[in-house]
């Protein structure tokens, strides 16, 4: 349990990797924690795409940079983006997907790995460019964007965390 903790203290998010790409076990275990985060009446309806194909990395960061109004690369270099998506008639979609995207950075955490959630999946996959992405990777169902889980090789991770904000706990007794 201990082990548990201080992972989840210890987690940063990495906006630096290395080019090189991890292993397939590694990957296999990130996923799995994926798998397993809790979701709403346990329907499991969060879907993750893999994507480890330089070209489609780029095409999905063009857009996602461009809906920021930018021309940077959003996801950092990273060699693996996870999206994750959630179907559009379970209300709790984006709950659910959320803790997907939690689970999948503190399995990376826990592996080693390095870790970021890159936001604008939402607006990627509601575009029609973004729709049919989803079609040419064979991605079936009324999906709506959650979040991008990147991936690798972390170069820049912090060691200190920004320190807490007070006052965001109330204990009522």
């Amino acid at each position: 349990m201990k082990g548990t903790i201080d992972d989840l203290l210890a987690r940063r998010s990495s906006r630096k990797y290395s080019s090189r790409q991890i292993g397939d076990a590694e990957l296999e275990e990130v996923l799995k924690a994926g798998e397993y985060a809790p979701s709403a009446m346990g329907r499991q309806s969060s879907v993750m795409v893999v994507l480890q194909d330089r070209e489609a990395i780029a095409k999905l960061s063009r857009m996602n940079a461009a809906i920021m109004g930018s021309s940077s690369d959003p996801f950092y270099g990273a060699p693996i983006v996870i999206v994750v998506l959630g179907d559009r008639s379970n209300p709790n979609s984006v709950y659910d997907g959320s803790l997907v995207m939690g689970n999948l950075m503190n399995a990376a955490h826990a592996l080693g790995l390095g870790s970021c959630w890159i936001h604008r999946a939402y607006q990627e996959f509601e575009s029609e460019e973004g729709k049919e992405l989803l079609r040419e990777w064979g991605v079936p169902g009324d999906l709506i964007g959650i979040g991008h889980c990147i991936l690798g090789y972390a170069e820049d991770l912090p060691k200190e965390a920004a320190p807490r904000r007070e006052g965001r706990i109330h204990r009522i007794r």
